[in-house]
Parts: structure tokens; sequence; C-alpha cells
């Protein structure tokens, strides 16, 4: 029979309480909820706000509680720029913002919004985002960030104090700007405007004191915001789409084990094939909630509309290379001349362009 010295007895029972420690230590960490901390300036209540908690609901139950979401909506993390910084230095795991965000990651997102009176129709934005997508989500995950769906909030529009309909009666007032957007603040000035940077907390108390006379922002935000009790008058002019996505931090979204990474992508594109619906028919029923408590509607005439596009065409110029990465930009307008041409067109389509 073979014996064992003391040493070897002593050596065994180690690795047993190694491994029993490992195993409990894994256990333990297997045990703690994965916490993913979201802000966005959407607001409180509204569908974005909704659809990222039923999301959040389903990551949960379908990692039994391991994967849980925070959201923090109406900017309560600060503008935009802010929550990148934050996401940048890990203070904030993710966050669901427009193009504005995103483009202080990666400028080349500039394209699907940055492009006045570049887009006809959201079936455009649709066909567009689609080609310029896997490009895209391939450079931001260069940069350390999962995109976890895109979407958009419809047409952003003008929103006045008092009554515009050409391009030089907005020349007269003072325009909203987003803080740290300094190509939207220099381009604006570029075209005759007056910017005025604010941060988006700050509209409603800069429209009441006249530190701003006009807004540019979806209708369902103007309407969360109760900015049309200020400003009463909107231009029903299709300016640009208000694109954005859900990101987030490789590195948090690496604590998830992989399959439970797959699983919540799936939910998460759902989630943004749902918030782009609600969120294109909300900011109809926005303005029609509007005009009951009294926003004027300023209608356009296609001549108007086309001076509106002249005006944005000569800023071309200012845009390609500068706001938008000139390959980007190059891209977007060959992908609208296919579109226009007959790519991916219903007959419907073809016949007119979507609202």
């Amino acid at each position: 029979m073979k014996s064992f010295s003391v040493a070897q007895i002593f050596h065994s029972l180690l690795l047993v309480v190694a491994c029993f420690t490992i195993g409990l230590m894994n256990l333990q960490a297997a045990d703690k909820p994965i916490r993913l901390k979201l802000g966005t300036i959407a607001p409180g209540g509204s569908s974005y706000h909704k659809s990222l908690q039923a999301m959040g609901e389903e990551w949960r139950k379908v990692s039994n509680g391991a994967l849980q979401l925070t959201i923090f909506p109406n900017g309560t993390q600060g503008g935009e720029a802010d929550m990148v910084g934050l996401m940048q230095t890990g203070n904030l795991d993710a966050g669901l913002l427009t193009a504005v965000g995103i483009s202080e990651i990666e400028p080349s997102v500039n394209a699907l919004q940055d492009m006045p009176m570049a887009f006809r129709s959201l079936p455009e934005v649709d066909y567009v985002g689609e080609k310029l997508r896997p490009q895209l989500e391939r450079i931001l995950l260069a940069k350390g960030y999962v995109v976890l769906f895109w979407t958009d909030s419809g047409w952003v529009r003008f929103f006045t104090r008092t009554p515009i309909l050409h391009p030089d009666d907005l020349r007269k007032l003072k325009l909203f700007c987003w803080a740290g957007d300094t190509q939207a603040y220099d381009l604006w000035k570029f075209s005759g405007f007056n910017p005025v940077a604010l941060e988006t907390k700050d509209i409603a108390q800069g429209l009441m004191s006249g530190t701003i006379s006009a807004v540019v922002a979806p209708p369902v935000f103007a309407l969360f915001g109760q900015l049309d009790t200020e400003a009463k008058y909107m231009l029903e002019l299709n300016w640009a789409p208000l694109v954005g996505a859900a990101v987030v931090r490789k590195k948090s979204w690496d604590r998830l084990p992989a399959d439970l990474r797959e699983t919540a992508l799936k939910i998460a594109a759902e989630t943004g094939k749902r918030v782009k619906s609600d969120g294109r028919a909300e900011n109809e029923s926005s303005v029609a909630a509007m005009i009951k408590r009294g926003l004027v509607v300023q209608k356009v005439t296609p001549e108007v509309v086309a001076e509106w596009t002249d005006n944005a065409e000569k800023l071309s110029g200012q845009i390609r290379g500068k706001i938008v990465p000139a390959d980007v930009f190059d891209e977007a307008q060959r992908l609208l001349k296919e579109y226009r041409a007959g790519a991916g067109q219903s007959s419907g389509e073809k016949a007119g362009a979507s609202k």
C-alpha cells in the first residue's frame, strides 16, 4: 500500500481548499447582478423611455435577474456631450443618443442627420441608414462602443415665438443650438443665422426669458417640454430627421456572458424597431396635441420648400469634410440618388414621398 508523507497530504488539502475557494468566488460573481446605467435626454414617460424600460425588463427576465438596466431620462446626466464623457470615464455604461451625441465618438454618424433638406421622405432616411449602418457600427466598435439599436424620431421642425415662412424670417430670430456642438453653431453662423448655445434643459427658460426665440426639435420634445407655450408657431418643413442610437461601452458589455450578449442584442434590435415606429407616430400625435392647446402650424408650398432647399444646398461645402467625413458624405449622396432611381422603392413610394 502506497504511503503519503505529511507534506503531500498538506499539499493536497491546500489544493482542495483552493479549488473550493475559487468555485465559491465564481458562484458569488455569477450571483452578483450586472448593472448597466443608461442616460438619455428623452423625456421621462415618453414612448422612448417606456421602450427602454420594457427592454430592461426583458433583459432582467431572460437573465434571471443577472442583467439589470437603470435608465436616467430627461438629461439628468447632463447634455449628450456630457453623457459621452461619462461613458468614456466609465461613470455611465450606455446612452440613447442623437447623432449629435454619437458624433462626439464618431463624426461619420452625422451623415444620417446633419445634411439639412437632403432627405425628402422617411423611406429615404431608412434606406440610407440601413446601407451605412454596417460601416458605422464597425467604426464605433473599433472605438470601444457596441450599437444596441438604431432609431429616429421622424422630422425636426422649427418652433418659433413669431411666425416664420422663409429662411430670412428665421435669420431675424435667436436660434437654439446645442451647447458643445460647435460645428452646428459655426454652420448656422456661416449661413447668416443667430445661434445661441444652450443645454437642452435650458431651452424652456431660454424661450421664456427671450434668450432664444426659435428652436429646431422633434414635436414630441416640444410637447413634453411644453415649448409650444412660448414658441406658439411651428413651420411644417422637414428640415432633417432626428436620428440616434443606443450605444454601450464595449468594456461594460463584455462583462456579460457571450450567450447573454447575443440574446440581449436580439431584444435590443426589436426594441429599436418599436422605438422608431412609436417615436414617429408620437411625433405626429404630438403636433395634434399642441394644436389643441394653441399651436399654429405654418404650412409650406413647394416654392417655399425649394427656397429652403436652395439655402441648404449652399451649405454642402461647409458640411462635406468638416461635419461629415467626405467619403461618408459622398456615399450618402450616392445612396439618395440610388434610392430615387428606384432602388428599394415600392410603387406607392415612387408615386409620392412619405410625410
